[in-house]
């Protein structure tokens, strides 16, 4: 197919034979300022990264990571503030031993001499509460559907 003759299209061919004539290498010199400055820039770009990766890890961290730790509770627990009763049993004493609450003395061999007053506990009379039934609550009443 034959070419159209296109006035535009020999201006455009007669500009780059032009062009092409004049056209020179570029020196050495330029060539060499040109790859330092695209290593800068790429240096430049890698350290922005770095920082923004260090950055966001850093607050993910501190996201994530509790703020206060939870208190520590101590090894041991804490002595009560009272010392606990005695357990009343059912066996009697060894004699020559008091009983809770009672005095002892050589001569009665062990008599209590004592008398248990009305601030003694309970086992310290030798009886001890052996109520172990539930108690019992109040008798539950339903209202009649309406």
């Amino acid at each position: 197919m034959p070419e159209s003759h296109d006035p535009l299209r020999s201006l455009f061919r007669d500009a780059a034979a032009v062009g092409q004539s004049h056209a020179r290498p570029a020196a050495v010199s330029v060539i060499g300022e040109r790859g330092r400055r695209a290593r800068r820039h790429r240096l430049a770009v890698l350290a922005a990264v770095a920082c923004l990766v260090l950055a966001g890890g850093g607050a993910a961290a501190a996201t994530l990571l509790p703020g206060n730790p939870p208190p520590v509770l101590p090894a041991t627990t804490p002595a009560p503030s009272r010392p606990p009763a005695p357990v009343p049993t059912d066996s009697a004493p060894p004699s020559g031993a008091p009983l809770p609450g009672t005095s002892w003395s050589p001569s009665t061999a062990g008599a209590p001499t004592g008398t248990p007053t009305a601030s003694d506990p309970p086992y310290a009379t030798g009886e001890a509460s052996r109520d172990t039934t539930p108690p019992t609550l109040p008798a539950r009443t339903t209202a009649p559907p309406t």
